[in-house]
């Protein structure tokens, strides 16, 4: 059996005011990933300057805090075979004028940070990251009737 891994997504603002968060879950849903957690939030200004700190000095940080705190987020949890670098797949990059067609950020937003998610880049951040918004107990376990299908008869 392939390793699985978790994941972070953080539906933002952008999404939220332009009523496009179904249309967001919707694309991980097409693509079979497993949803493991999921929940709106308002972010406090020092869980962003943690969850942003590698850019906490830049000049934009403050407009991009209050951003950011202007609606909630939706929080969620995916799952799978290295569902890091899928997820990233369907996100795009981060610019979404340089992300591919087809993907969240090419189909529906033109700028950064309204780029309408935030996706943990790698395990150690996605680790990171699911602590910072998840508590153990909002985290699940399930198998889901697709798992098979997506992951193999072994999983």
């Amino acid at each position: 059996m392939a390793d699985i891994q978790r994941t972070l997504v953080l539906i933002k603002p952008d999404a939220l005011q332009r009523e496009l968060v179904g249309e967001v879950l919707s694309r991980f849903e097409r693509k079979g990933l497993k949803m493991v957690a999921m929940k709106m939030a308002h972010l406090d200004e020092a869980t962003l300057t943690e969850h942003y700190g590698h850019i906490k000095d830049k000049p934009f940080f403050p407009s991009l805090v209050q951003y950011m705190r202007s609606t909630p987020v939706v929080a969620i949890v995916y799952e799978g075979i290295e569902i890091i670098d899928e997820v990233r797949k369907v996100v795009g990059a981060t610019n979404p004028r340089k992300a591919d067609a087809g993907t969240i950020r090419a189909d529906l937003s033109m700028n950064v940070p309204s780029n309408m998610v935030h996706a943990s880049d790698s395990i150690d951040a996605a680790a990171t990251e699911i602590k910072r918004f998840f508590t153990d107990d909002e985290l699940f376990m399930y198998e889901k009737l697709t798992d098979r299908f997506h992951f193999g008869e072994g999983i």
